[in-house]
């Protein structure tokens, strides 16, 4: 059996924002069961309950290990851990800051895809991992890898943008080289897809997830000019390596056909309507078959 558990559901900087008062943070703040807080984009899955890979560690990564017991040390020895690999979808700070809070020697497996690689080579923080515990292993598009005894992730490419830290101003276009992976991540004869960034659907993409059981998407922004329109940012979400939800393009009129049985938003930013309860907008993709991600929620295939 394939056992996903949400540790983030949220994007960069979660929800609330630290620096956000917008309506919906405010919300959150003030503890409104319909506005639930969401920590940074980040997943633990496993085939057998007791051995556990974290997607992405996020800057959240110590809070979220905390909240969720299955990842959490057993009596002895003194140190230990579930956790027996990280798997890294980019190299944004969203991705892989958390990565310094594993830092206390303890053996687990670090995969990543080459352009996520060299920007840990390239930066001299994380040798806080060392290399005696910590081992650097490449994720080859289309090659399928083991991080744990009885589950396998295949990763693969899809549309997106360098990290932000890495523009030189300009805007480097799209990309499809490494930079944001999608994994099929499969354990007893069932596959569960994780993309939480991608910039646009291809033909190849939906070839790959057409009839999934399921897909859990990248759910940034509602609307391609959100955070324009609510005064948090100058950027689009496709400038920003992320396809919006709805309009032309969106990933609602992707999806539409595909036949994936279960299909789930995550990496959902803190000015995206879809994050509460009561709003027309969650009412929307709820009359399409979508669920939004909770952090905590949890998924057996």
């Amino acid at each position: 059996m394939l056992r996903a558990i949400v540790l983030g559901a949220g994007a960069g900087g979660g929800f609330p924002q630290w620096n956000s008062a917008g309506p919906g943070c405010r919300r959150a703040r003030a503890g409104d069961p319909a506005a639930k807080p969401r920590s940074q984009a980040s997943l633990a899955v496993s085939a057998d309950g007791r051995d556990w890979v974290v997607v992405n560690a996020s800057p959240d990564l110590r809070q979220q290990i905390a909240a969720t017991p299955a990842l959490h040390p057993q009596a002895a020895p003194l140190r230990n851990s579930p956790i027996a690999a990280v798997v890294l979808t980019g190299a944004e700070v969203d991705t892989l800051a958390g990565l310094l809070t594993l830092r206390e020697r303890q053996a687990f497996r670090l995969f990543a895809a080459a352009p996520g690689l060299a920007v840990l080579a390239e930066n001299p923080i994380f040798r806080a991992l060392n290399p005696d515990f910590v081992t650097r292993e490449e994720m080859v598009p289309g090659t399928a890898f083991a991080p744990v005894p009885g589950l396998t992730i295949e990763a693969y490419p899809v549309p997106g943008k360098v990290p932000l830290f890495a523009e030189a101003g300009a805007d480097p276009g799209m990309a499809e080289d490494g930079e944001a992976m999608g994994l099929a991540i499969s354990a007893g004869g069932a596959t569960l897809h994780y993309v939480p960034g991608c910039a646009m659907m291809t033909p190849v993409l939906s070839a790959r997830l057409r009839g999934a059981a399921c897909v859990m998407f990248d759910g940034t922004l509602f609307t391609d000019d959100e955070m324009i329109a609510a005064g948090a940012g100058p950027k689009t979400g496709r400038r920003m390596g992320h396809m919006p939800i709805s309009g032309e393009g969106g990933s609602l009129e992707a999806f539409e056909g595909l036949g994936v049985a279960r299909r789930i938003y995550v990496h959902l930013n803190n000015t995206n309507p879809a994050l509460l309860d009561d709003s027309p907008e969650r009412a929307h993709l709820a009359a399409k078959g979508w669920e939004v991600a909770e952090d905590g929620m949890e998924i057996a295939l």
